[in-house]
């Protein structure tokens, strides 16, 4: 009764034996799906650990990605400024050195304008000076015209006077200026310049005079006049000096007074006293100034002094003030003379 008849083979198979069997297969069955669902979860999670994964090293390499993008845009960007930056410079520095040329052309311009201008006035003062030699050679033909002596820088035309004879009566020293303002510094030099050429008379020649010379005039030694009075200056000069060589040729036949006479008279001699008296000039006006300035120190001494004094009288009477029993200081104290007086005041 507990047997039962197998359908697929015929034999007869225990109950227990047959649901037992059943039993195992659907136990089989369950675990079979279970261990399904079981691997269908771990593949379920091993898909989405592996898509996880995948998602964040895809992030770390897009963020891999993005920073070398941003360090790559950062570099270039960076060339980008130094390149900007080097370009700037150089146009910077180009444009310097162009300015640095323009200003050495202009400046190169206005030397040679200068030094053009300055050659000019020179060419025109070598031109007035040859002209005024020429005229005066003309003019006087006995005269010998000599070389300037060295060291003597202003001077242009060196004039020795003579008679038909050959004699010689005195020099003249011309110097000629062809400017458009007047300098009265001109003529210590002329001066100076004719006592190195010890020459009798020093003439200048200006374009322009002083205010107080219209035609010609005598001016601390030295003759000034204008170029179109100069040969009737020369002709009189000349006429002068001629007369004084005749004057001098009749002096006594004393042959020491005759050295003395001829000594006294000399170009040397009066420019020998010229030139102390100028020194002597010099020093006076530097002993005025000196004892000018003496003056003005002797004077704001003396206004502290009696600063001073006034202040300490002050002071002392005010301590008597205070204190009746101080005794008075002896320079301190009035005459009676002037206790008189210092009573009339106060009346």
């Amino acid at each position: 009764m507990n047997d039962i008849k197998c359908p697929h083979c015929g034999k007869l198979v225990h109950v227990d034996e047959v649901l037992r069997h059943q039993l195992e297969k659907t136990i089989f069955k369950e675990e079979a799906e279970k261990q399904k669902v079981e691997l269908e979860k771990v593949k379920l999670a091993a898909e989405k650990s592996a898509q996880e994964k995948f998602e964040k090293e895809k992030r770390v390499l897009e963020n891999k990605l993005v920073k070398e993008q941003e360090e790559r845009e950062k570099f270039e960007k960076k060339v980008a400024e130094e390149a900007t930056k080097k370009a700037e410079e150089k146009s910077r520095l180009e444009k310097l050195e162009y300015e640095k040329k323009l200003n050495d052309m202009q400046k190169a311009l206005e030397e040679a304008q200068r030094k053009g201008k300055q050659g000019s006035q020179q060419l025109q003062g070598e031109i007035l000076e040859l002209d005024l030699e020429k005229k005066l050679k003309e003019a006087f033909p006995f005269d010998e015209f000599l070389p300037i002596p060295k060291g003597i820088e202003g001077a242009d035309i060196w004039q020795s006077v003579r008679n038909k004879f050959g004699q010689e009566a005195g020099s003249i020293l011309w110097e000629t200026k062809r400017t458009k303002q007047w300098s009265n510094s001109w003529l210590p030099k002329l001066r100076e310049d004719s006592r190195k050429a010890n020459a009798t008379v020093s003439i200048l020649v200006s374009q322009v005079l002083p205010d107080e010379i219209r035609y010609f005039k005598r001016k601390e030694g030295v003759l000034i006049t204008s170029y179109e009075y100069v040969i009737g200056i020369a002709d009189m000069v000349r006429e002068r000096l001629l007369h004084v060589a005749v004057a001098k040729s009749r002096a006594s036949n004393d042959e020491k007074l005759q050295e003395i006479y001829e000594y006294i008279s000399s170009d040397a001699f009066r420019h020998k006293f010229e030139s102390h008296f100028e020194s002597v000039s010099e020093l006076r006006k530097g002993l005025d100034s000196e004892r000018r300035a003496m003056e003005r120190i002797w004077k704001h001494r003396e206004i502290q002094i009696e600063r001073l004094d006034r202040s300490a009288s002050q002071m002392f009477g005010e301590f008597q003030g205070v204190v009746p029993n101080l005794k008075p200081i002896k320079n301190l104290e009035l005459t009676a003379g002037e206790e008189e007086d210092e009573q009339e005041t106060l009346v």
